[in-house]
């Protein structure tokens, strides 16, 4: 037999793909070109030498019944690497017939466990993954500021070299914080309040004696050198900017995210696939989307079987609550088994038409969204406080009512939504045509039916071979084969095969269910995806109408009616969010805006050192912005209204949206007097009038943090206003959106 690829290469392969982020889609492509090469090169060899002996075995399955053991015939490749470096006591003597400490333990957790060891563990690691993606790398209170760094005061310019341009200080003690090399901020600490303190950027050459020097870390502007030149001083050293952009929720969500934070949504390739067609644009997850299903060309619905977390999931409410529970339990024969097809057939003709619907039905989506109104509530209540959590609404509940729906579909079948009804594994179905790997019988097969009762995809056909198209390669069937008559090999092996169709399995080349249930099937998909779109469209978000609602979105987000063709409604972009300034949209848009992320200036603002909701959005409806970009990109405009804002109404005195505005660095808000009295002579009146806030359009990023401050102080606080006297608008001319 020659040596081969194995399933753990395979697997690994799939996880390097948490690597693949925005900046590095070209190793995506390559690992795809070099699969591509390796499946081309496997066919040509075929193709050349008529060889129909097995190019590689990716058995890795437990033998659960044993037969007498025969050294030479060690059923897998698997077992005979593990039987050669491991303690022999951990396996079957064949002396005295006594079970291994691995198999007697395999055995306590269950068959599926015994059987498939190897595919549990990575089941298990991937689920793991997905919930430090989720609950830890998108949680983004373990960010801090970075503090004002050090700093050095009271120095005076002593001269200026003219041969190499560093500048001598004296009268600057400085501490082991500055070191030679040490990038510093030259900072006027003279300068008049409101204008720019820091002058450059600088490395330090030397320290000693209170006199350090300084060399320009560029070349410094005409501005600069005169600023410098022409100042009088005191001048101070700071090893941060101390007028720099924060970006501490930036940099935390960059150390955390060794592996990319929306790696599964990424690689569930209707989600990519769907966004593409609605949007008419290349979606920079395709890419990802190619590459895994290359990689289950050689794992058969590798993705269903090892990968994916809601699969996962449903196996742990099949093992604690469904096999409890035996009244609802339906027949694997009926009219269900194909949904699958169907609903994808749906999505896909909903998308040509626009109408992106794939977020509902797809598998990662389903379940980031149901730990978002489930879990992240959980999360941030007992670890920040219980009124920190938003309020739900209608969505939130229609979401969570279909997560749960999917896990009860459990008590029909187990994993009956991985069987019949995931749009997700229907895609991997179809790219199984490609497959180059199989399940396979062999002669010596007793049709003792175990493999049937335990497979969990029901991709055992009635005379014990395989539906290709449902198998995912779990080997479950594989460890419970008392004569070891299964085995997993490249498809053109053909030797030693059990006659097909013996016992006859009554299914046609179309499938269990014939030709009429599929043209019905068809239809019904047909029929349903165009009502669908019709009542969209006619409910939905009518953006042809200048007076009809138009919501904040996020910074970076793309124009309004792409951002509803490629928001994939996941919700990473909440989770990801501090302060849940991004929170689910309910029906104020119809079906068309359900569960997409909007702006609730009125519970918090966006944080000006923060750009995680284009970082780990999948699919591009949030652009990835630099935090450079992010702070000048806008998402909206502060609107003042004079009717009811304290100082225009000459009820008081306030300046609260001015101070947010400030403290946050964009100085967009200026005050202007307003109901100021004269006397007889015109003149204004001591102590009468107020300054009120003036919306600088040129500055204003809408970033809701003036709207915030003025709904908790005067709405909840003090019970002055009913709502916010300043809030944020979107709409045409208000916002930066492009794709």
């Amino acid at each position: 037999m020659r040596p081969g690829l194995t399933a753990a290469g395979l697997i690994t392969l799939a996880a390097l793909l948490g690597a693949v982020s925005r900046q590095a889609e070209t190793a995506a492509q390559l690992l795809g070109l070099t699969l591509s090469g390796v499946l081309f090169a496997t066919g040509l060899a075929v193709a050349l030498t008529g060889n129909r002996e097995s190019l590689f075995r990716l058995d890795h399955f437990f033998p659960f019944l044993n037969r007498k053991y025969q050294p030479q015939h060690f059923p897998t490749r698997f077992g005979r690497i593990a039987r050669r470096f491991l303690p022999q006591s951990l396996f079957f003597d064949p002396a005295t017939g006594r079970q291994g400490a691995v198999r007697r333990a395999l055995r306590w957790l269950g068959p599926s466990v015994i059987s498939s060891p190897f595919r549990r563990v990575v089941q298990g690691a991937f689920f793991a993954l997905f919930l430090v993606l989720f609950f830890y790398v998108c949680w983004p209170y373990t960010a801090r500021p970075a503090g004002d760094g050090a700093v050095a005061r009271g120095g005076m310019l002593e001269r200026i070299d003219e041969k190499t341009g560093h500048l001598h200080f004296n009268g600057m003690p400085l501490d082991e914080s500055f070191s030679v090399g040490k990038s510093v901020f030259l900072v006027d600490e003279a300068a008049p309040p409101g204008a720019t303190r820091t002058v450059a950027p600088f490395t330090l050459v030397a320290t000693a004696d209170s006199a350090p020097v300084l060399a320009p870390l560029g070349e410094l502007s005409p501005e600069q050198f005169d600023r410098i030149l022409l100042g009088t001083g005191p001048w101070a050293l700071h090893t941060k900017d101390p007028e720099g952009w924060p970006s501490h929720y930036t940099d935390d969500l960059v150390a955390k995210e060794r592996i990319a934070a929306e790696f599964f949504l990424i690689i569930d390739p209707l989600v990519s696939i769907s966004t593409g067609i609605a949007s008419r644009n290349w979606v920079w997850s395709l890419t990802c989307a190619g590459v895994i299903l290359l990689v289950c060309i050689y794992i058969p619905r590798g993705f269903c079987g090892y990968l994916c977390p809601l699969g996962t999931m449903i196996d742990l409410f099949d093992w604690a609550i469904g096999k409890r529970v035996k009244r609802f339990q339906v027949a694997g024969e009926g009219w269900w088994v194909h949904i699958k097809y169907y609903l994808l057939i749906g999505i896909l003709i909903c998308a040509v038409f626009g109408i992106l619907v794939s977020g509902t039905f797809s598998a990662i989506p389903v379940i980031t969204r149901g730990l978002l109104f489930i879990g992240e509530p959980l999360q941030t209540g007992l670890q920040r406080g219980w009124h920190l959590v938003p309020p739900m609404n209608t969505g939130h509940l229609v979401s969570i009512l279909l997560f749960a729906g999917v896990l009860a579909l459990g008590l029909l079948r187990p994993r009956f939504w991985c069987k019949y009804v995931c749009p997700s594994g229907a895609v991997f179905s179809v790219a199984n045509i490609f497959r180059v790997s199989e399940r396979k019988v062999e002669t010596s097969c007793i049709n003792c039916n175990k493999c049937v009762e335990i497979c969990p995809f029901d991709a055992i056909k009635p005379d014990f071979t395989t539906r290709e198209t449902d198998c995912t390669l779990c080997q479950t069937c594989g460890g419970v084969c008392p004569t070891h008559s299964i085995k997993f090999v490249d498809r053109w092996d053909i030797s030693n095969l059990k006659t097909l169709n013996v016992p006859p399995t009554g299914e046609t080349a179309l499938g269990r269910r014939g030709f009429m249930e599929l043209w019905a099937g068809m239809g019904a998909a047909v029929v349903g995806a165009t009502a669908l779109t019709g009542v969209t469209r006619t409910w939905g978000a009518n953006l042809s109408d200048p007076d009809s609602f138009r919501p904040v979105r996020p910074p970076g987000s793309v124009p309004e009616q792409e951002f509803l063709q490629m928001c994939i409604r996941c919700g990473e972009c909440y989770k990801a969010c501090p302060n849940n300034v991004l929170q689910s949209q309910g029906f104020q848009q119809g079906l068309e805006g359900l569960w997409t992320p909007v702006v609730n200036a009125d519970w918090a603002g966006c944080e000006s050192s923060c750009n995680a909701c284009g970082q780990v959005c999948p699919t591009g409806a949030i652009r990835a912005l630099p935090i450079e970009v992010k702070k000048s990109t806008r998402m909206g405009l502060a609107i003042v209204n004079e009717k009811t804002c304290l100082p225009f109404a000459n009820r008081e005195a306030c300046q609260l949206c001015v101070d947010e505005c400030n403290a946050a660095g964009y100085r967009a808000i200026e005050f202007t007097q307003v109901h100021t009295q004269v006397d007889d002579k015109g003149l204004p009146m001591e102590g009468t009038g107020h300054l009120a806030p003036v919306v600088l359009l040129d500055k204003c990023v809408g970033c809701g943090l003036c709207q915030t401050r003025c709904y908790g102080i005067n709405v909840e606080e003090k019970g002055l206003l009913k709502e916010s006297a300043i809030i944020i608008v979107a709409g045409e001319g208000k916002e930066d959106r492009m794709l």
